[in-house]
């Protein structure tokens, strides 16, 4: 049992399904727009899915038509989907009460706090949890620290006003500790290549994961 929810993303293969599984997080996250480097079959999807029990199957979405986004929750019964940033707000309204949705916002060195701070506003009626996506943009904990693109308290707040997970390398810090500063509802991480088939090392996950584990 964890302490707090994780959602495992852009999963692949049986192996990181099959790990993440095992740690009860909240959610396993499946690429399913096209074009990524991450993308999946919805074939790929349901055969995964038999593998594993006790957590949400979350459909990650970039550039969707919402068509699409609604026949992926229908063949695969999703019980959440990821939209992306530029999702328009209209997709947003039509999908809500439907399925659990996550909002992901890519924060990179360039984005003001106050657009940030706007579109969290515009979307926090529509959206189960947002996801603030600093891998994606180069950020890690240490660049919040230190004010890039904004600071801990800033952080802070809306950790407090909005429901926010997080994919933020912590570089040394834990996420207990990180908690402890940043009221967060959870993180996301990411799957990653097999070695060979079957084979991974996990031993990086299993330290944030031991950090995060309650031992009952």
């Amino acid at each position: 049992m964890l302490s707090t929810k994780v959602k495992a993303s852009a999963i692949t293969h049986l192996t990181d399904a099959r790990y993440f599984a095992a740690w009860e997080t909240e959610w396993l996250g499946f690429m399913l727009s096209p074009g990524s480097e991450t993308s999946v079959e919805l074939q790929l999807v349901a055969a995964l899915r038999e593998w594993v029990d006790g957590v949400k199957i979350c459909g990650e979405f970039g550039l969707a038509t919402l068509p699409e986004i609604e026949a992926a929750i229908d063949v695969l019964g999703l019980e959440t989907i990821q939209l992306g940033m530029l999702t328009p707000l209209a997709h947003l309204q039509a999908l809500k009460g439907k399925v659990e949705i996550i909002q992901e916002i890519v924060v990179e060195a360039y984005l003001p706090a106050e657009d940030l701070a706007e579109l969290l506003e515009e979307r926090k009626d529509f959206v189960d949890f947002f996801l603030l996506q600093f891998s994606k943009g180069g950020l890690t904990w240490p660049d919040i620290q230190q004010g890039t693109p904004f600071g801990v308290a800033q952080l802070a707040q809306w950790a407090t006003q909005y429901p926010l997970l997080l994919d933020l390398p912590l570089a040394g810090t834990t996420p207990t500790q990180f908690m402890e500063e940043i009221p967060v509802k959870g993180f996301s991480v990411e799957g990653a290549e097999e070695e060979k088939v079957g084979v991974k090392s996990f031993d990086e996950l299993d330290e944030f994961f031991e950090d995060l584990e309650v031992l009952i």
